[in-house]
């Protein structure tokens, strides 16, 4: 194991435990109507006044729960139980669907229903939410509806004509209009979200039928999605026939606060995305105890490393178009923090310095320019030399979820790994 691998994750478990963690337990927790405030500026200043996403509350309430075995003590391990019990009774209260099923896509800050949609990002989020509270608490109550959305997704979302799901449905798990609406859409991205719930829930039960579903959206990403050069695409028709990528309504690409609107070809594809997908791959296959080296999962890496990584200033662009250079060289945080479990997944998994390298010079650009001093969170997006486009903490769509997810990866893979740290 190189040298280089144990201080490293040092830095990243006392990153995780002395400001990540702490960060969140002190902003987050709505102590007046329960669930969490996620809108925070870059001096960690919280927006109370801000309606609340299932995107955020899922994901804080996973972190709060799959992150407690970093609390740095028994007190701090006590403050994430509250803070996750609380969080998954708002969840549960307001965000359930009690007529049709499935979990709403807005509410305000008090719970007051705003939008109804049933989207399966919603619904992923939801179990994989569920499960992590679940294998944390040991609440049964909150494994059976991880278990009831994935019945209703079966039931209401599964195209028995094409494979896959639907992704955008409205209250009534009716598909939603075409276009911006994307009713006639699929995505790499839905998908891959279903993959890592899909993951989490057989983890949980261990039934065959959670196997099976999630070895079918495994084999539906690697042969509709995923370019045998390396790269996944990012949206279809229902036929999984690419298209060029579009704005769709409730989505990050819709919503991110830099605004923009990128026009490309049906080969667009995000470098970020493709690494998250190589080491989320290989969870899926170890959970399923299933053979987990396809070619395909390096071949994710290396695209990356060819065309998406700063060898520069280091991190991972944001956009690009099959095998050409990048088309979009900002960086964003969750494609940096979701690289470093890829890269080092890469390295612990294959060998080769390119991968430690990556891994590495990722890190120290992360540190440098996207963690704000003090604090220990960290910005939306730069610029590729560091220059900050949006310093926000916090979002409708940005919690705990990237940063502490991709630390406490890191972390359990080298202590995982022979160099013992």
């Amino acid at each position: 194991m190189h040298p280089a691998i144990a201080p490293i994750a040092l830095e990243m478990q006392a990153l995780l435990a002395e400001k990540i963690l702490p960060f969140w337990l002190e902003r987050s927790i709505d102590e007046e109507y329960g669930g969490y405030l996620t809108c925070v500026d870059e001096n960690g200043a919280v927006d109370a006044r801000a309606d609340k996403m299932i995107v955020t509350q899922t994901r804080m309430l996973w972190g709060f729960s799959s992150l407690r075995a970093f609390a740095p003590d028994a007190v701090c391990a006590e403050k994430m139980a509250a803070a996750a019990h609380q969080g998954y009774a708002f969840l549960m209260k307001y965000f359930w669907d009690r007529e049709h099923g499935g979990f709403c896509w807005m509410t305000a800050r008090d719970g007051r229903p705003l939008d109804g949609g049933k989207l399966m990002y919603a619904q992923s989020f939801g179990i994989y939410a569920l499960c992590a509270y679940y294998l944390a608490y040991g609440d049964p109550e909150a494994l059976a509806y991880a278990e009831k959305t994935f019945g209703l997704i079966q039931v209401n979302a599964a195209d028995t004509a094409n494979g896959g799901y639907l992704e955008n449905l409205e209250a009534d798990w009716s598909p939603a209009g075409p276009g911006w609406c994307a009713g006639d859409r699929k995505s790499l991205d839905i998908h891959m979200h279903l993959m890592e719930a899909f993951t989490l829930l057989y983890q949980a039960t261990g039934k065959e039928l959670h196997r099976r579903k999630l070895g079918e959206v495994i084999d539906l990403i690697l042969r509709h999605m995923v370019d045998g050069a390396g790269y996944g695409r990012n949206q279809f028709d229902l036929r999984f026939n690419a298209l060029p990528a579009i704005n769709i309504r409730r989505t990050w690409n819709a919503e991110r606060e830099s605004n923009e609107t990128i026009a490309a070809p049906t080969d667009t594809t995000s470098y970020g995305h493709n690494v998250e997908l190589s080491w989320l791959l290989h969870l899926a296959y170890d959970t399923m105890g299933a053979p987990g080296d396809a070619p395909i999962l390096k071949k994710l890496l290396d695209h990356s490393l060819r065309h998406g990584y700063d060898y520069e200033f280091g991190g991972v662009y944001r956009d690009g178009v099959g095998e050409n250079p990048a088309l979009v060289t900002d960086k964003e945080w969750w494609q940096n923090f979701e690289s470093l479990v890829g890269y080092l997944n890469g390295y612990l998994r294959y060998g080769g310095e390119k991968y430690l390298a990556a891994f590495a010079g990722t890190w120290e650009f992360i540190k440098k320019y996207f963690l704000i001093e003090g604090l220990g969170e960290s910005r939306q997006l730069l610029r590729r030399d560091g220059t900050p486009v949006v310093s926000a903490i916090g979002n409708p769509w940005k919690g705990v979820y990237h940063t502490g997810r991709a630390l406490s990866e890191c972390v359990r893979r080298i202590r995982g790994s022979s160099c013992g740290a």
